[in-house]
């Protein structure tokens, strides 16, 4: 009961720091391309992770992590952040904030691919009702969208859950922080390297809006984050407590309404409350 509380705990602040993610991402991509907001936030978040893991000493990770490590490193610090970055630019953010509701049915799956989690069939049915309310209402809000962009989004949340179950899985042996920091580590050549040949070259031209926007999804949305995250789903199970995600959509439109001026309509508060419900009957029958 204490590690379901404790997991539960974690996993909401991690949830509401995620939230701010796509906002914060459609900001940066105003002064930003998507290549280099990869690079640079993944670069960033690294140099946190690497003054982390020295300061607290902490062990190298064994050989038999680091193909799982990879996997996390191709989930959440490059597939997800640049297919986002791809799909904002053909859909408004409000659109592609709603497709992350699809989270929890992603994670759940690879949790039970992956991490070998048995959920009961009320808990499938419950996930599958507040993934269709999300559906529903992306549909209702924005019904004309660029494919691409849609597509772009999908291909995110796969390459997510998928990361999201690995990294849950190895926070068991390594720790919550310790995860995304290592994995940061693994892909920091790469993303340093994207980051340079991508870099913008009028620095005075960039608003302090997209400034504030990298600031923000290279601490809190690739650091901060996921050492919460992870420990919540480790902690109170990754089906479970993946459900959470399917309140991030409203909480991110929330965000996208004070910060990008994004209209919020009657539809998301009713969605909202459907995804309320599914979300703690999910829990009930996990």
């Amino acid at each position: 009961m204490k590690g379901s509380i404790e997991g539960w705990g974690s996993g909401i602040i991690g949830m509401t720091i995620f939230s701010g993610s796509l906002p914060a991402t459609r900001a940066a991509l105003e002064g930003f391309s998507p290549l280099f907001l990869t690079g640079a936030r993944a670069t960033l978040a690294a140099v946190l992770g690497a003054l982390c893991l020295m300061l607290l000493r902490q062990p190298l990770p064994g050989r038999r992590d680091l193909m799982s490590l990879a996997v996390v490193s191709l989930g959440v610090v490059i597939g997800f952040p640049l297919l986002t970055a791809l799909a904002l630019q053909h859909i408004t953010s409000a659109h592609a904030i709603v497709f992350v509701g699809l989270l929890p049915l992603s994670t759940a799956l690879f949790g039970v691919l992956r991490g070998g989690e048995r959920p009961r069939p009320l808990f499938w049915l419950f996930a599958a009702l507040g993934a269709a309310a999300v559906s529903g209402f992306a549909l209702s809000r924005d019904g004309v969208a660029a494919p691409i962009g849609d597509l772009a989004m999908i291909a995110a949340i796969v390459v997510c859950g998928l990361g999201y179950a690995e990294g849950a899985m190895l926070t068991r042996r390594l720790g919550g922080w310790q995860v995304i920091s290592w994995a940061l580590l693994l892909s920091a050549p790469l993303m340093l390297s994207m980051a340079v040949l991508t870099l913008p070259g009028a620095s005075h031209d960039i608003t302090a809006a997209a400034w504030l926007g990298l600031a923000y999804v290279s601490v809190f949305s690739m650091f901060v984050g996921f050492a919460f995250w992870y420990r919540g789903l480790a902690r109170g199970g990754t089906a479970t407590v993946g459900q959470l995600q399917l309140l991030q959509p409203f909480l991110g439109l929330g965000f996208a309404s004070l910060l990008l001026h994004e209209p919020v309509s009657a539809t998301m508060i009713a969605a909202a409350g459907i995804v309320v419900v599914c979300v703690a009957m999910a829990r009930r029958w996990a």
